[in-house]
């Protein structure tokens, strides 16, 4: 289960960008120019490790979670539902709603989902591309919680763990699975080798 994916860990190395704050950079492959074919082998890994958990649904938060949750679901054969950033005035009356705290960003936004998109019961797998501080996750188990759901798992493409957000997670009790887990990031450092040190 805590097996890291060597093909995700050479890209992160090889187009990964280490900046100031604690931020990594992978618009290369994950955020902007996307790799589908890695996304491909991100889903499977997700598939694999969370077989059994009885999901029914796959959420994400828009827009960098939904290449590789997208993969995930395809994988599971599920569907996908993505919870949005920006409030939509088309669901406003019928929306799952809450607060969040962005690291990368430092700004607040409103995380919604449509509550006819996540049923009561329904077990729902989380997957996101980055794990920092845990507020998308936290914000998302909240929704969860709203709409009388139970969160089933939580799948991270990207975990930096030299920060406080598995910690958070895990006090929700439910399966954490980072298919990249990094120990230590150094932004003064040119040569990534030498810059990201992995777990």
């Amino acid at each position: 289960m805590g097996e890291q994916l060597e093909a995700l860990q050479r890209r992160i190395l090889e187009q990964g960008r280490v900046l100031s704050g604690g931020v990594l950079r992978v618009d290369a492959f994950l955020n902007q120019r996307v790799d589908m074919r890695l996304m491909r082998e991100v889903g499977s890994a997700f598939a694999e490790r969370f077989e059994g958990a009885g999901a029914g649904v796959v959420l994400t938060v828009e827009s960098s979670g939904i290449a590789p949750a997208g993969m995930t679901a395809l994988a599971m054969g599920l569907p996908l539902v993505v919870c949005k950033k920006q409030a939509s005035r088309i669901t406003r009356d019928e929306r799952l709603s809450t607060m969040v705290h962005s690291f990368t960003k430092d700004a607040e936004y409103e995380l919604s989902v449509s509550r006819e998109f996540i049923a009561e019961g329904e077990r729902v797998l989380f997957i996101d591309d980055f794990l920092a501080m845990g507020e998308a996750a936290l914000g998302v188990a909240r929704l969860v919680g709203q709409a009388g759901a139970v969160l089933a798992g939580i799948g991270i493409v990207i975990e930096k763990s030299f920060q406080p957000g598995r910690k958070k997670l895990e006090a929700l009790g439910v399966p954490i699975s980072s298919l990249a887990r990094i120990a230590r990031m150094d932004p003064d450092e040119c040569d990534n080798r030498k810059a990201i040190t992995f777990m």
